[in-house]
């Protein structure tokens, strides 16, 4: 029986179509797993040699794991000689990325965001941060490309864009080794000012937590309507939120019952109400009253 004619061409063409898949497979395969082996684990290396945290190095990684892909995928093409079908893939995919870019916009400008919070580093996992004027504050649980998350301290979880973060002001208090807490007490106008001053020097002075130096300072800021505001200046070591508040509170506690025994008055604001009830139809309320 003879063969129908072109038959073989058709094999022809499509054995050369099969030994390019197979080269591609292969290439692919090779180097993706070359990839996997050599080149990650070095950039993990260099990571830790830098001293980066693992806030820094786990993005960096999937980033690296991202370009091996893309490498292992456009070096396959080239081995298997597809490079019309690359050119035309790349041409799609330029295509495609720019109206997915025009699409997510909000993803993008997060995603760079991300980028400048890794490199300029203005907090890190575990700081206690503020931002938009103080409105929300808490600790850094987890930093993504994408959003941050921050764990209030009332105990709930705040999933942040990056770029809300980067676009303001963000507060970091325990990004230095010391903090400066102010806390601003009030004495009456009858109180002696020099007397209310070595009290709140000397529990400070007496607090553990407080350093000697910087040494407490206090100074007289403002006379208000009802009381003469005299404004405390400490310092802490190591700042936490928790170690903030609980110095503060004590600190203040403390003054407050040095006030209460040696008479020093902390007075709160009071009004005097004055005026009369005008009546503008006197013969009608008669009226009213004799019913």
């Amino acid at each position: 029986m003879e063969p129908l004619p072109g038959l073989g061409g058709i094999f022809g063409d499509n054995a050369g179509v099969v030994t390019q898949a197979i080269y591609f497979v292969v290439s692919f395969i090779a180097l993706y797993l070359l990839g996997r082996i050599v080149v990650i684990p070095m950039v993990k290396r260099l990571l830790d040699r830098r001293g980066y945290e693992d806030s820094v190095k786990k993005p960096l990684t999937k980033i690296t794991q991202l370009v091996v892909l893309f490498v292992a995928v456009a070096l396959a093409f080239g081995f298997a000689e597809l490079g019309n079908f690359l050119t035309a893939f790349a041409t799609i995919g330029a295509a495609a990325t720019l109206a997915v870019g025009f699409a997510l916009q909000d993803l993008i400008a997060n995603f760079v965001a991300g980028v400048f919070i890794f490199t300029d580093k203005p907090f890190k996992i575990g700081d206690w941060i503020e931002w938009d004027d103080g409105s929300y504050s808490g600790i850094v649980e987890d930093i993504d490309l994408r959003v941050t998350r921050v764990r209030t301290f009332d105990n709930e979880l705040l999933t942040v864009p990056n770029s809300v973060l980067t676009d303001g002001v963000i507060k970091n208090p325990v990004a230095n080794d010391k903090l400066r807490i102010q806390f601003l007490f009030g004495i009456g106008y009858d109180d002696n000012i020099h007397r209310a001053t070595e009290i709140i020097i000397e529990e400070a002075e007496n607090h553990s937590d407080i350093l000697d130096t910087p040494e407490p300072s206090v100074r007289l800021t403002e006379l208000g309507d009802s009381s003469v505001g005299l404004k405390s200046r400490f310092w802490i070591s190591d700042p936490k939120r928790s170690d903030f508040v609980k110095t503060r509170g004590e600190y203040v506690t403390a003054v407050k019952q040095r006030f209460d025994e040696e008479g020093i008055d902390i007075p709160y604001p009071y009004r005097n109400l004055a005026g009369g009830i005008e009546i503008s139809n006197p013969s009608e309320m008669a009226v009213l009253s004799g019913d």
